[in-house]
């Protein structure tokens, strides 16, 4: 099994750079630490070391995982290529929802999408897992394309529904147009991207209230944890 996992390794960096010589040790790990299909590569002097998450042993097709190979040796070496593994890996990435699992949700979560779902999207975008985050103004929301997965702060919970609702929004854009890769980079906020996140209603405005309910936010915990210390 060990041999297989390095022979894929090798095979993908030779279809990558055929004009070089292989002269690379290779370790390749399926992992219990990371998200579901994330990866991440690294080297050591002559050694290359992958790191992938235990769910691409569930993963039969080869071409895929070459792909996923290429695309971590292309960062790794700072390298703009494009392979049709490349290719067909980024698709299987963006058609992961289809597969995925729904267990999570939240019924004050469910209401957001369901409004912004029926007013902006025709009812057409497949319900996520939706779930709160932690508590904080620094990643007010996130979509994950691996767990199919739309996060949003806490810190929402008791916010103006249209400020949830606008979050929601953005994190909805992304599972819709998912992302164009360039090179060795990933492209998430496209042009398409952002001229469709200016179709919410008010959307200047809306933007400018949830940085002013940020601010306040920022403001609350900053009192609070003064008042902790001085008491």
């Amino acid at each position: 099994m060990r041999q297989s996992k390095v022979n894929l390794a090798e095979k993908a960096f030779k279809m990558l750079y055929p004009n070089k010589n292989f002269d690379y040790e290779i370790s390749l790990k399926y992992s219990g630490k990371f998200k579901a299909y994330n990866a991440n590569a690294s080297f050591c002097g002559k050694k290359l070391i992958f790191n992938l998450s235990r769910k691409w042993k569930e993963v039969s097709d080869e071409d895929i995982k070459i792909g996923l190979i290429q695309s971590l040796l292309l960062k790794l070496f700072k390298g703009k290529k494009k392979t049709m593994n490349i290719d067909l890996y980024n698709i299987f990435i963006k058609k992961l929802h289809l597969s995925i699992p729904k267990t999570k949700s939240d019924p004050l979560l469910e209401e957001s999408f369901n409004r912004v779902n029926d007013k902006y999207f025709y009812g057409v975008i497949e319900q996520p897992n939706l779930k709160w985050g932690s508590k904080t103004s620094a990643t007010l929301g996130s979509y994950e394309y691996q767990t199919d997965m739309i996060t949003i702060s806490s810190i929402f919970r008791s916010a103006p529904l249209v400020l949830l609702d606008y979050v929601m929004y953005h994190e909805m854009l992304h599972k819709k147009h998912k992302f164009d890769v360039k090179g060795r980079r990933s492209y998430h906020h496209t042009s398409r991207f952002k001229k469709e996140e200016k179709r919410f209603d008010g959307q200047e405005r809306i933007e400018k209230e949830l940085k002013k309910f940020c601010r306040r936010y920022k403001r609350k915990i900053k009192f609070s944890f003064f008042r902790n210390i001085y008491i």
